[in-house]
């Protein structure tokens, strides 16, 4: 059978599905950005349960794809970042949040602004169905929006890692971020 195993079958890693793309994101004072610090292997069942909840949240998740020593082709959606979900909520989503049995640190991100236009970059990384490999320190580059292709607008950083040109989306809040490889896009300087 030449079907892809699957491991960890696909959850939703965005509640709600909009949540990011919302216009009236921010309008509401008393709702704010959360960092959640989870313990080990907890992200997906705090994100199941902040669903329960109604609780909105994002943990980004990506598909990776390996074989088994018998060559056959394995599947799995991890969380991008390991250990950390983002929520956005007021005082009462943080105390229900904490209620999981999940959580192991929660931390009020600063400027949610910047925290949401870094998402937003993120999802539209992932979205893209390229490999897309963790950054754990920034390093300093040119900025970059891509002008076409399926990362369009996108805006970022080069990098070169191993002699390639790596487009790299950071969350500033956590100093971590994920890359693509460049290849032939388009890009401008901002």
């Amino acid at each position: 059978n030449a079907d892809p195993m699957p491991i960890l079958g696909y959850e939703p890693d965005l509640y709600p599905a909009d949540l990011l793309e919302s216009p009236k994101l921010g309008e509401d004072v008393s709702r704010r950005w959360w960092t959640f610090y989870l313990r080990a292997r907890q992200e997906k069942q705090f994100m199941r349960r902040l669903r329960t909840l109604g609780i909105a949240h994002y943990g980004p998740v990506v598909t990776k794809r390996a074989r088994s020593p018998s060559g056959r082709e394995r599947v799995s959606h991890a969380p991008l970042f390991s250990g950390y979900v983002f929520m956005y909520g007021d005082d009462e989503n943080r105390r229900s949040a904490l209620t999981t049995n999940c959580v192991s640190r929660c931390i009020e991100v600063p400027d949610g602004g910047e925290l949401l236009h870094d998402l937003r970059n993120l999802r539209g990384l992932i979205a893209g169905g390229a490999a897309v490999t963790l950054e754990a320190k920034l390093e300093a580059g040119t900025p970059v929006r891509i002008r076409s292709g399926p990362f369009r607008d996108l805006e970022g950083i080069v990098i070169s890692r191993r002699g390639v040109s790596r487009l790299l989306v950071a969350v500033r809040f956590l100093q971590q971020g994920a890359s693509v490889e460049l290849g032939d896009y388009e890009v401008e300087r901002i």
